[in-house]
């Protein structure tokens, strides 16, 4: 389930947490499935069990997964990641992002080239 080729281009813990963010809202995770534990995924992807840790508490304080003590982490049920209010709202922090770097001199052919290249990562599956 959790295959991943990391990249030098971002921290692990969040292309993990990218990663997973991704199935939820493919709906590969579904809501309330339990989440492998912390050191079965660090395990799988031959990783310290912090890194893990890490990505699952910044994934559970955006919202995608919760945790219940002593028995593990879940995927949370969201229909608001695919309303579209959310995806306004994804595009009113891109506005601003976007605004900060013209702001910032950056060229506009820039800005394009780094959301092609994104673009070209996610396809490739990182």
């Amino acid at each position: 389930m959790f295959s991943l080729r990391f990249n030098k281009e971002a921290p692990v813990y969040e292309q993990l947490v990218n990663h997973i963010k991704r199935m939820i809202i493919k709906r590969v995770l579904l809501p309330d499935e339990k989440m492998p534990s912390v050191r079965e995924l660090a395990r799988q992807l031959t990783l310290n069990p912090n890194t893990i840790q890490k990505a699952y508490r910044e994934l559970e304080h955006q919202g995608y997964i919760y945790s219940l003590p002593g028995k593990g982490s879940y995927v949370k049920e969201n229909d608001d990641i695919q309303s579209e209010a959310y995806v306004e709202n994804l595009y009113s922090q891109f506005n601003q992002i976007v605004l900060e770097l013209l702001h910032m001199n950056e060229s506009k052919d820039d800005i394009k080239k780094y959301v092609d290249e994104v673009e070209s990562r996610i396809k490739e599956g990182n």
